[in-house]
């Protein structure tokens, strides 16, 4: 009973925050004319967004760090070397997505740092998480509870951190493209990983990131008050990148690494839709979708934004409840 009271505390401080935070915020992206802009590829109701303030990202980020550290302080949450490597890369790639946008912005056109200042950023990330997480007393190995298995990696598991680091981050950014999509779905995905850790009896300091995790999930919430169709506000690479790297590291952390594809399933098939369709075209010369990534494929065949995002969310919820059953449970 402590547990579920907890959590919801935890989303309530979230939420609130992150309303309050979204009503001043809005109104300062405006005047800055941080707008978003949209690629010429994109459907003609799309052309719509142009101009939404974009960076909104920064009305979960900084809740939620306010949150947490005014519990941290009233000595409710404790401040964990495993919860300093969740806000590390929570903030890193907050910031790398930040700057990304920040370039955008400020020339005026859909270029921001180039694939290569972004993988040397990541890279630089996962090298210090490889070196926090091995510091903090964890051994370097994958471990499949399920099948028993330990797998020990050395020095390569700092490779491992990058790849799930960078496929979970650009996945969630891929899926950021109508609106309350990707807010709505990090919501299920953190609200299940939020169940999951608490259950991670064996991890110093789980119930700290349990916490953290259903913060996040309150201040999402917050935010797709704003990002809810028609949308306000756009969270941009700065929230899409620092949600993606966030739920990676929390899988990592908590070493559940593989239930994350699970919790993660609508951005996963978002991201093989577009690997698909790039193979597809640039070796065989066909299209096996009128348009990738798979949710501007239902678009083009009709569909209403509102009716997709639905779709996706029930799908999300879906894979979120049968994670937390295999995580927990099972």
């Amino acid at each position: 009973m402590l547990i579920l009271a907890k959590s919801v505390l935890a989303m309530m401080i979230g939420f609130i925050i992150s309303v309050i935070f979204g009503l001043v915020f809005i109104p300062i992206l405006r005047k800055l004319k941080a707008k978003q802009k949209i690629s010429i590829f994109l459907a003609k109701k799309h052309k719509e967004k142009e101009g939404i303030p974009t960076m909104g990202g920064l009305i979960f980020i900084l809740p939620t760090l306010f949150a947490t550290l005014l519990l941290i302080l009233t000595g409710k949450m404790q401040f964990t070397s495993h919860l300093f490597i969740i806000l590390f890369v929570f903030v890193a790639y907050g910031l790398l997505g930040f700057l990304d946008d920040y370039l955008i912005i400020k020339r005026k056109k859909n270029e921001g740092l180039t694939e290569w200042q972004k993988l040397i950023g990541q890279i630089l990330i996962a090298i210090v998480f490889y070196y926090l997480y091995v510091a903090s007393g964890n051994e370097p190995r994958l471990f499949i509870y399920t099948l028993n298995i330990k797998i020990e990696m050395g020095i390569f598991f700092a490779l491992f951190i990058l790849l799930v680091l960078v496929a979970t981050s650009n996945a969630v950014n891929i899926t950021d493209g109508l609106d309350g999509l990707a807010g709505g779905l990090s919501v299920m995905a953190f609200a299940a990983f939020g169940v999951i850790t608490w259950g991670t009896a064996w991890l110093q300091g789980h119930e700290d990131i349990a916490i953290f995790c259903f913060i996040l999930v309150g201040a999402l919430l917050g935010f797709l008050v704003f990002n809810d169709h028609p949308a306000k506000v756009i969270m941009g690479d700065t929230g899409s990148l620092s949600l993606g790297a966030t739920l990676a590291a929390v899988a990592i952390i908590t070493s559940h690494e593989f239930t994350l594809i699970v919790v993660a399933g609508v951005f996963v098939i978002e991201t093989v839709s577009c690997i698909v369709q790039m193979v597809a075209g640039r070796y065989f010369g066909k299209k096996v979708l009128l348009m990738a990534p798979l949710h501007h494929h239902f678009e083009k065949l009709g569909w209403g934004e509102r009716d997709i995002v639905k779709m996706f969310w029930v799908v999300g919820l879906i894979l979120s409840m049968a994670a937390i059953g295999f995580g927990v449970w099972i």
